[in-house]
């Protein structure tokens, strides 16, 4: 079991059906308020994607991005920022082959492209965030024609990108495959120590929300490593617990869950409280964003 818990919350994700929910934040200002109401809550890291303001839909613009750090640094609240690099990947296949594919939809792109915003906010040195993600694998996502894809050689520059603009990688497993990848990243030295690893549980179709598979992965994770997982809809309380018991940190927030309990919209606050409740009932305790930058040995 893990006594000294890091919380992370995913703040709006990437999913347009994340707008639903009265609570979801849409516009750099909104976003950047629900991460710091995170913050104050207990979370010591926020996962920050970004919208269009105008559509609500997932955005990839620099500029939405550095108004998110600002105004999230300018608050003075310690918090971890981690931004994702998932954006870009996402291939639509037609029914008929390449005659219609790439279908609508389809916005893939190369791994610098994917991580243009942080690199970026490195070069001007403003507002550089502490942690990026790194989606480590191809996946069937969603129940449609659609695909995520990140291949060892497009995850190998990612892994180098982020090495030489010193932001450390949440290395994002969706599935054992990926793990696996992962032990070769740092048997090649492009993942410096200790790794940051999240178990990404019950998305369609990668490893399913069960104790078995969690289990599993934590068995085959790398020695030495920072881990957390998380698991989707109603499954995301129940894996603070897996989690924690596991001796892993715990992610929330609702980019992966809308709900506080049945039919009732949550905020990230109100779910960051929640998981600090099962925590602390548990014996353990929610770590700050200070202890979690040692943990993490970032700069």
């Amino acid at each position: 079991m893990n006594s000294d818990v890091i919380i992370t919350c995913a703040i709006t994700g990437d999913d347009t059906k994340v707008t639903k929910s009265p609570h979801c934040p849409i516009t750099p200002e909104q976003i950047a308020a629900s991460a710091l109401e995170a913050a104050r809550a207990g979370a010591a890291i926020v996962h920050i994607h970004v919208r269009d303001p105008e559509t609500g839909v997932f955005s990839m613009a620099t500029r939405y991005y550095r108004e998110v750090v600002k105004r999230i640094r300018e608050s003075k609240v310690d918090v971890l920022v981690n931004l994702t690099c998932g954006m870009g990947g996402y291939i639509y296949v037609g029914e008929n082959g390449l005659s219609d594919t790439p279908a609508p939809g389809t916005d893939f792109v190369s791994q610098e492209d994917r991580m243009r915003h942080v690199i970026d906010l490195c070069q001007e040195g403003l507002y550089r965030p502490d942690i990026a993600t790194l989606d480590c694998g191809s996946l069937n996502f969603g129940d449609v024609n659609r695909a995520y894809v990140s291949t060892p050689n497009y995850l190998r520059k990612g892994a180098a990108i982020l090495r030489d603009l010193r932001v450390k990688p949440e290395l994002e497993i969706f599935d054992t495959g990926n793990l696996w990848f992962v032990k070769q990243l740092i048997k090649e030295g492009l993942i410096g120590a200790p790794a940051l690893i999240q178990l990404c549980c019950g998305i369609p179709w990668g490893v399913p929300a069960d104790p078995g598979h969690l289990l599993a992965m934590v068995n085959y994770l790398p020695p030495d490593c920072v881990w957390t997982s998380f698991g989707v809809s109603r499954m995301q309380m129940p894996w603070v617990a897996q989690s924690v018991l596991l001796g892993g940190n715990v992610r929330v927030g609702l980019e992966d869950n809308l709900y506080l309990s049945r039919g009732v919209y949550a905020s990230n606050a109100q779910l960051v409280e929640k998981a600090r409740t099962i925590i602390e009932a548990m014996g353990a305790r929610v770590v700050s964003a200070a202890e979690a930058r040692e943990r993490l040995k970032l700069g």
